[in-house]
């Protein structure tokens, strides 16, 4: 069996997260402690108690959910499914998806999504903007929508090409009112505003691209011991050297998660294992690939369903 892991991004984060694995498990309990001592600060504390209008700020939610996704890893040890198989995250998932497969170590990743959290965070109160979400319109029609923004003078890009019928929008906040207004006329079912603090994955990110840069040259990357599928080409990633480059050029460009998906069945993945925070990724999923079985594990619960 083919496993292929799926790492969460921004916005499964939730209060409480992870508090049960590090009572249940001691290798989840010493993740927690060594990243709180990486950060010096209380990360886990914040992640089990709140308050949740701190735990969803970038420079928190980034940090917690690579966190999680990592305790859970630990405790499953050389038991992960999937080694040797394959592996992608969304948006910030991805930096997970690489230190699960050896890209990076798990300090690094862990300082490399703090630095990426804040400099995007940065890069909204520069050029604020925000984000929605299109339902029930084709990816054509939401990418000539957001090409008709833009010849009205305001930013407005695909970000995220979810799954069919569910592609986000991120720009100026006038230039996604503007689209959310066409998405409507053009017969979208629901069309849904983000809380988000900047335009993700789009260029009013462009500001924290040369930061994330420096950041990631100083840090070591390996080729990772599988393949790691990158949100920028949808392809998969063999070498340290690319994954660095990706995911800098990932800050301002869409994530390709359905085609990403599709890939990977069609490499060989008959099982999908999203582990950590929430269980957004198995829903897109059932979306984008319905045959193939997916799973979350983010708690004991889970991973005796798992074992067993």
């Amino acid at each position: 069996m083919a496993t292929a892991l799926l790492f969460p991004g921004q916005g499964s984060q939730f209060v409480g997260m992870g508090k049960d694995l590090a009572e249940a498990f001691v290798e989840a309990r010493l993740v927690f402690e060594e990243a709180d001592d990486l950060l010096g600060t209380a990360l886990s504390r914040l992640m089990w108690e709140g308050p949740a209008e701190e735990l969803v700020l970038t420079r928190n939610a980034q940090p917690a959910l690579l966190v999680h996704s990592v305790a859970v890893l630990r405790v499953l040890g050389q038991g992960v499914p999937g080694q040797g198989g394959m592996a992608a995250g969304h948006s910030l998932g991805e930096f997970t998806a690489h230190a699960a497969a050896g890209t990076l170590s798990f300090p690094d990743a862990l300082r490399a999504v703090r630095i990426r959290g804040e400099l995007m965070y940065a890069a909204g109160v520069e050029r604020p903007g925000t984000m929605a979400a299109v339902l029930g319109l084709e990816d054509a029609a939401v990418a000539e929508i957001c090409r008709m923004v833009q010849e009205m003078g305001k930013v407005c890009v695909p970000a995220n090409y979810n799954a069919p019928g569910q592609v986000v929008v991120s720009g100026e906040v006038e230039g996604v009112e503007r689209a959310m207004a066409l998405a409507r006329e053009a017969g979208a079912k629901r069309v849904l505003p983000l809380a988000v603090s900047g335009a993700f994955h789009s260029p009013l990110m462009a500001p924290a691209r040369e930061g994330l840069r420096v950041a990631l040259e100083a840090l070591d990357f390996f080729d990772p011991s599988y393949p790691v599928y990158s949100n920028v080409t949808a392809a998969p990633v063999l070498e340290g050297k690319q994954a660095r480059n990706l995911l800098v050029e990932q800050l301002t460009s869409p994530v390709r998660w359905a085609e990403s998906l599709r890939n990977m069945v069609e490499q060989g993945a008959d099982r999908f294992l999203e582990v950590g925070a929430g269980s957004v990724l198995c829903g897109l999923t059932k979306r984008v690939v319905p045959e193939i079985p997916c799973m979350s594990v983010g708690n004991p619960k889970d991973l005796d369903r798992l074992g067993g």
